[in-house]
């Protein structure tokens, strides 16, 4: 059954509370904004009662809330009517009232974390601070199944509805899934970034990198971990080559799969569960070559090296720094002729890809193998597909 209309609701509180109308239709049109009050969610009203009101409406807002639950309680909502007039809500209204805003947006946060109506992190998608659609359609249309299982009384896995929510195709997406659009829509924010040569270079791997990338072996990094976990301990002096040498280091500073011990090297625990699984060494290795850890300027260096590599082409180092220069220079970061900032990034980067056995690299040339190149649009497909936040957040 649809719920009542806003507007025969508010008559009839005007008729029985008139005291109480004017803040009802206040608090209902910042809830509702102009849609039909069938279409709210529990989470709309948790959202709306713990964060909008108290830092966007103004007004006695433990009243507002009270008159919203007397409207919403007219029109037989009673779940939300009582989260109108609930102690949580009163708390966290009077928290922002006298600690202050932080402190508000913190109580509030934990209470919404407690209704279990707010969909989690999985494995095939981390929820962005600042959602664009796609990704907010998803999140409502998960978190209004998650309240259903609720009232349902089903013992349900959060997790697992939320992942079946996403992956399954939906009649109402003429048989799309939500997850497959939230890729869309942030593959499509991806490629239009900062600058038109950045753009062009970027538009090809749209389609590309909508399915994942398959996991390859890495039998370097895998043969170093297999050995530490085996002897225990591994002398420093090990590796007899520059680019064992480079793995070593990359296994220890990088991955953090190795540690120092005294003279000798020891696997990690992180390092064992990393060969354990091809899955997780493959995707560890994928998000170190664009690591979110360094300054933006140098991801933007690599992932422009990256896209560049991509196909296996044949490049000279000095070519790679220059398109990657041009690129870089028409984001707005530096001058397109500022190659040494340049430089740092890419050698670093053209360096892992060797260390790995990903690349052959010299004075000369720089050329990716198939797996490597495999490994550059893995690296792209996961810096692509990140949740976006706020800056202060990153």
């Amino acid at each position: 059954m649809s719920a009542p209309d806003v507007t025969a609701l508010l008559a009839e509180l005007e008729r029985s509370e008139p005291d109480l109308a004017e803040e009802a239709r206040t608090a209902v049109e910042w809830l509702t904004g102009g849609e039909p009050l069938e279409t709210v969610t529990q989470l709309d009203v948790c959202e709306f009662l713990w964060y909008t009101l108290p830092l966007k409406v103004g007004g006695d807002h433990v009243r507002l809330a009270h008159s919203l639950g007397r409207l919403l309680q007219l029109g037989g909502l009673e779940r939300y009517a009582a989260l109108c007039e609930s102690t949580t809500t009163t708390q966290i209204l009077r928290t922002y009232a006298r600690e202050g805003e932080d402190a508000g947006t913190s109580a509030y946060q934990v209470a919404l974390e407690a209704t279990g109506v707010l969909p989690p992190d999985v494995p095939d998608l981390q929820w962005s601070m600042i959602m664009g659609p796609e990704e907010l359609g998803a999140h409502v249309a998960c978190s209004a199944a998650l309240e259903l299982a609720i009232i349902s009384g089903e013992s349900v896995d959060p997790g697992a509805l939320t992942k079946r929510w996403l992956t399954e195709p939906r009649t109402e997406l003429g048989g799309d899934s939500w997850l497959h659009r939230v890729h869309g829509e942030r593959l499509n924010r991806w490629v239009l970034g900062r600058g038109p040569a950045r753009r062009e270079l970027a538009q090809p791997f749209e389609v590309r990198l909508h399915a994942p990338v398959s996991v390859q072996p890495l039998p370097g990094l895998h043969g170093l971990l297999s050995l530490a976990a085996s002897e225990g301990s591994l002398p420093m002096r090990l590796a007899p080559s520059a680019e064992a040498l480079r793995l070593r280091e990359l296994a220890e500073r990088d991955l953090g799969a190795i540690s120092r011990d005294g003279a000798r090297l020891s696997i990690t625990e992180h390092g064992r569960r990393l060969l354990d699984s091809p899955e997780a060494m493959w995707d560890a290795v994928a998000r170190l070559l664009l690591a979110r850890g360094e300054h933006e300027f140098e991801v933007s260096a690599r992932e422009a090296a990256l896209m560049l590599l991509a196909d296996g082409a044949l490049m000279s180092p000095a070519e790679l720094r220059e398109r990657v220069a041009e690129v870089v220079g028409g984001e707005g970061w530096h001058p397109a002729t500022n190659l040494e900032d340049i430089a740092t990034p890419v050698i670093e980067l053209v360096g892992q890809l060797t260390a790995l056995g990903l690349a052959f690299a010299d004075d000369l040339a720089v050329r990716v193998t198939r797996p490597g190149q495999l490994a550059a649009l893995a690296a792209l497909r996961a810096h692509a597909l990140r949740p976006r936040q706020y800056v202060s957040a990153a």
